[in-house]
């Protein structure tokens, strides 16, 4: 890209405000060539383990060699040249860093970890147990990993695209140890007190004079009962340290994330910070400002440990991060953090799991994250209308509750947290996907994330061992079938999909290229009243229009599954003339007295162009 699309989509903080029809004023006939070569960031989250695994064998909690496991060698010129080719901006690769798993390594010096706390056979992603090294499962070579991982990063920026990895800073693997820190680095915990429950540069929080014990269930058996020599209800932690979720029993609860422990930044047990808080003008600062203000400070170990971590990724050719439950950290770290690694790379994608709605504006302004999800409110409302539980204009009043931040809230439909499109327990079918898509992807500036094998509409219905389907798993060796079928044992041709699959990803291509299109990169948010035969307002139909000097589109989707919507949309006063649809070829219609009346069949959208 000859332009940086995040500098833009940071820069456009215009983005998501909402305006009605009558305080939109007409665009000009100029070209807005700044546009012209840009889009909006679309990321590509994949689970890398999964992505290039041609095994179909699908054994519950079975060895990564009974169901394979795809290596960073998967990920070819061609593979990554198709997936820029869907509009992608940002490989979000899922699950690089070293985290604890049953397999054995120890012929390259790395220790076997105790399955009893292990989620899994192939582990959770958000157990780390080294952060300065990779997964040894995802390298054709374990021992030159690194280099793996290198390579892979090289080719990534080769096909165009940015490399963001996950940093989890609220927690660790219970089996932390780090074969590959730089000289003078001490591993979590390697200098803490562990005679006190907490100390401010302690590393973890401790349950003094009590052994961890591990967690107790009559339903759940490690590796489904399969044999282990270590999987024998005993791990060897004394004293025992709170867990990843703040539970604070020497023994957690078998729901609790019992595989890690929980980090300590300064946050006493009752809650008060052992360190500065930032002043409330901070809030309108930019990041070098936060820079200074921590300069100088003594801050607690953790903060150094994690400035470290992230100096480290990026000096490998990594241009961002994913934060994990980015909320259980005290802001004022993330100020802290962001700020150093902005100094280092100002446009770094700095993208943050936040699910509390009050504290987004905190995590935004203070803690300079670039963006959160947009999770509990739009994602949320937008799932029940999928569902034919919900109205359209709900969803549009969950977006316009962020309307003063919108352009921070990056839309997903799926990632690894949530629900398969396809799955009986959210939709039933990954048609129902298109009309969503489309909405979500168009109404802000804000990134858009695909989840791997969505746009071929794979259900997450195999039973991998840990958890339950629905979900494609993140803890177990699996398949991926429709992924599979696209890849096409690494032909990456789609050689294999059925004709639905390949009309759907045909589909997702066209609605994610629209990117690029001028409204959509920085256009204004207009309110358009959709109303239905009866003049009702259409409770299925989610209209709206995008609009910048360049450009005026009209948005319309039919969430009904079973039955066509026809609508008049009222656009803003001076609309008028004709309109070519840009999405699925619907014939060219007329504006009339700034009134668009349109016929959508089940799941159908338009994205209509007004001709200057």
């Amino acid at each position: 890209m000859t332009i940086k699309p995040l500098v833009l989509a940071l820069s456009l903080i215009s983005g998501g405000v909402m305006l009605t029809a009558c305080q939109m004023s007409q665009p000009s006939e100029e070209t807005a060539q700044a546009t012209q070569q840009v889009q909006k960031p679309v990321v590509y989250q994949v689970f890398t383990r999964l992505f290039g695994n041609t095994n179909t064998h699908n054994v519950p909690w079975g060895t990564k060699e009974e169901n394979g496991v795809g290596k960073f060698a998967d990920f070819t010129p061609k593979a990554l040249a198709e997936l820029k080719e869907m509009g992608v901006s940002h490989m979000w690769y899922t699950g690089v860093l070293h985290h604890a798993l049953v397999a054995d390594y120890s012929e390259y010096g790395i220790g076997i970890d105790d399955p009893d706390v292990v989620k899994g056979r192939a582990g959770s992603p958000y157990a780390i147990k080294d952060y300065y090294n990779v997964n040894p499962d995802l390298a054709t070579h374990p021992d030159n990993r690194l280099g793996e991982f290198e390579a892979l990063i090289e080719r990534t920026h080769q096909a165009g695209m940015k490399v963001v990895i996950d940093i989890v800073p609220n927690h660790v693997a219970r089996n932390y140890q780090s074969l590959s820190a730089p000289a003078g680095v001490k591993d979590f915990g390697a200098q803490d007190d562990t005679s006190q429950t907490y100390v401010r540069d302690n590393n973890f929080y401790y349950v003094t004079g009590a052994d961890f014990k591990v967690p107790s269930s009559t339903d759940y058996q490690v590796l489904g009962g399969k044999a282990h020599h270590l999987a024998d209800g005993e791990f060897a932690e004394s004293p025992a340290k709170w867990t990843g979720n703040g539970a604070r029993a020497a023994q957690p609860n078998i729901h609790d994330w019992y595989e890690t422990v929980k980090v300590n930044y300064g946050v006493r047990p009752d809650g008060s910070y052992d360190f500065p808080t930032l002043p409330a003008d901070m809030a309108e600062q930019d990041y070098k400002a936060h820079y200074a203000f921590w300069q100088g400070k003594d801050l607690p170990d953790s903060w150094y440990k994690f400035r470290d971590i992230t100096q480290y990724w990026l000096g490998k050719g990594v241009d961002g991060f994913r934060y994990d439950m980015a909320e259980m950290v005290p802001v004022e770290f993330w100020s802290f953090l962001n700020s150093s690694i902005k100094m280092t790379n100002p446009e770094a994608f700095i993208l943050a799991e936040v699910y509390n709605p009050t504290l987004y504006r905190a995590y935004i302004h203070q803690g300079k994250m670039d963006f959160l999800y947009d999770k509990v409110g739009f994602y949320d409302s937008l799932k029940l209308l999928m569902q034919g539980k919900g109205d359209a204009q709900s969803v549009m009043q969950a977006h316009q509750s962020v309307s003063d931040i919108a352009p921070h809230m990056l839309h997903f439909l799926e990632n690894h947290d949530e629900q398969r499109i396809a799955s009986p327990e959210f939709a039933g079918s990954a048609e129902k996907g298109k009309p969503a898509m489309v909405v979500s992807h168009l109404i802000s500036s804000a990134p858009t994330m695909l989840y791997f094998g969505q746009s071929v509409g794979e259900e997450g219905s195999e039973m991998a061992g840990f958890g339950k389907p629905s979900r494609t798993s993140i803890f177990d060796y699996v398949g991926v079938p429709a992924h599979q079928a696209w890849m096409n044992n690494g032909k990456f041709d789609g050689g294999q999909l059925t004709p639905a699959q390949k009309q759907l990803r045909a589909y997702y291509k066209k609605i994610m290229n629209l990117s690029s299109q001028p409204a959509i990169i920085d256009g204004e948010l207009i309110d358009v009243d959709a109303k239905n035969a009866q003049g009702g307002q259409a409770k299925k139909v989610m209209a709206f229009a995008r609009a910048n000097k360049a450009e005026r589109l009209v948005v319309a989707s039919n969430f009904d599954a079973k039955h066509a919507q026809t609508v008049t949309l009222t656009l803003p006063s001076h609309w008028q003339g004709n309109v070519t649809d840009l999405l699925e070829s619907h014939p060219t219609t007329h504006v009339k007295n700034n009134q668009l009346i349109i016929t959508l069949a089940p799941l159908a959208s338009v994205v209509y162009k007004l001709e200057s």
